[in-house]
């Protein structure tokens, strides 16, 4: 949960995506991997999206308990009352993960999202089966709704890559999704912190990490730095995510965050950590280009191997 001013503002992700993408898998990592982090999960019905049987610690209603601190809730067809419902609990949430049908347009719920005092719209992630993209999309029925769910998009994951060529899909969606990242998954197993906002000790030391097809680097950000521009460089440097705290030339904090979709500078309660965590595909990876570009004047942003203690995996715990 970030502030602006002395009204604290709490992210949600959008997820979507045509039925059997992925959704169901995806949301269920995203419990696993919260690491302390308090998720709100809003689904439209518990049989819909099924939560992991040993993740759960109680169930009362329509709303399920999960191991960690987090929590699932059903909102049916009203979902407004039942984001305020989950805004109201205590203690709050810190990042809100709401799953959309197979068959909405999540760009209209996120745009209904940001009409709601209190919350703010983080991202949309779309959910792509790379086995059946291209047919779907082709449908005289459901194409026209797959294609406008791509467009919403700021991530796209293309799911099931193991189970056909993700060649034809990557096309597809770079057609239909404009400037969205794009990821490509087993099972929905991407970085966490691609979706949810998370911010490691970027202020402590520049430090890079490379797990799997993933990288991630931390900057710290000591000099003052026009928040706005560099929300707008950041969206252009082909990042999957970038996001931080930086102070502007009057000392002001601000929280930064940027997609290749989306670039955002909004100002939030001073105090706390300052720095910036970027994280990117690594075979597209340049660390050092990236602290040269991005670090203010008297920012020492020398990056510096680190011993990574994640193992290689699908999945990093970033």
């Amino acid at each position: 949960m970030t502030a602006t001013g002395d009204h604290p503002v709490t992210p949600v992700t959008v997820v979507g995506g045509y039925l059997g993408a992925g959704k169901t898998t995806l949301v269920n990592h995203l419990l696993r991997n919260a690491a302390g982090l308090r998720l709100a999960v809003l689904v439209n019905d518990f049989g819909a999206l099924p939560i992991d049987a040993d993740l759960i610690e109680s169930q009362d209603g329509d709303t399920i308990a999960i191991a960690g601190g987090c929590v699932c809730c059903s909102y049916g067809s009203d979902m407004t009352d039942a984001l305020r419902q989950v805004l109201a609990r205590d203690p709050a949430p810190d990042h809100i993960v709401l799953e959309a049908s197979g068959v909405a347009l999540p760009g209209v719920i996120a745009a209904s999202v940001d009409l709601m005092p209190g919350l703010s719209t983080d991202g949309v992630v779309i959910l792509a089966d790379t086995e059946n993209l291209i047919s779907a999309a082709a449908h005289p029925y459901m194409g026209d709704t797959i294609t406008r769910q791509l467009a919403d998009a700021d991530l796209v994951i293309l799911n099931k890559i193991d189970l056909a060529d993700p060649a034809p899909s990557v096309a597809l969606i770079a057609r239909s999704a404009g400037r969205a990242a794009v990821v490509q998954a087993k099972e929905a197993a991407v970085p966490p912190d691609l979706i949810l906002r998370r911010y490691p000790d970027a202020h402590r030391s520049a430090a890079r990490h490379d797990t799997a097809g993933y990288a991630t680097l931390s900057l710290p950000m000591v000099g003052a730095i026009d928040p706005q521009d560099l929300a707008q460089r950041l969206a252009k440097l082909g990042l999957l995510r970038a996001k931080g705290f930086v102070l502007d030339a009057q000392g002001a904090r601000w929280e930064v965050q940027a997609t290749a979709a989306r670039a955002t500078a909004s100002p939030v309660s001073p105090g706390g950590p300052l720095g910036l965590v970027l994280i990117g595909l690594r075979e597209t990876w340049d660390p050092d280009a990236l602290s040269a570009m991005l670090s203010p004047s008297g920012a020492d942003a020398r990056s510096k191997d680190t011993p990574d203690t994640h193992r290689e995996t699908a999945s990093p715990p970033l």
